[in-house]
């Protein structure tokens, strides 16, 4: 079997189609892995690139649909808020410039003495 071949053996779907939540697995229908992947992420920086606001909210409401369809699916297994929050919240927070606080040079909180 050649490389090419073996590779297309293992895609869970066709290479043209998108990185995009299989509900209510919440899995990636290309790839298979938790959504959303590596390479969902990197197109949705990309798509939200001007708006970053706009991507939160959407991973908000992807959070609160994969919330209830994972605990309907199976209650015991949904996984602790924690981790549901950094697998659609956190991981943006780390990767955009849109919460991120820059100190100015010199500014700095005064401290009175008692």
């Amino acid at each position: 079997m050649t490389g090419q071949r073996r590779l297309a053996a293992y895609r869970i779907a066709p290479a043209g189609v998108e990185h995009l939540p299989l509900r209510p697995l919440w899995l990636c229908r290309r790839c298979g892995q938790p959504w959303p992947c590596g390479a969902a992420k990197l197109a949705l920086v990309a798509e939200y690139r001007d708006n970053p606001v706009s991507l939160f909210l959407y991973l908000a409401a992807c959070l609160h649909d994969a919330i209830d369809d994972l605990h309907r699916l199976n209650p015991s297994v949904t996984g602790s808020a924690a981790d549901m929050f950094d697998r659609f919240l956190g991981w943006p927070a780390r990767h955009t410039h849109a919460y991120r606080v820059t100190l100015l040079e010199g500014a700095g909180i005064e401290e009175s003495s008692p």
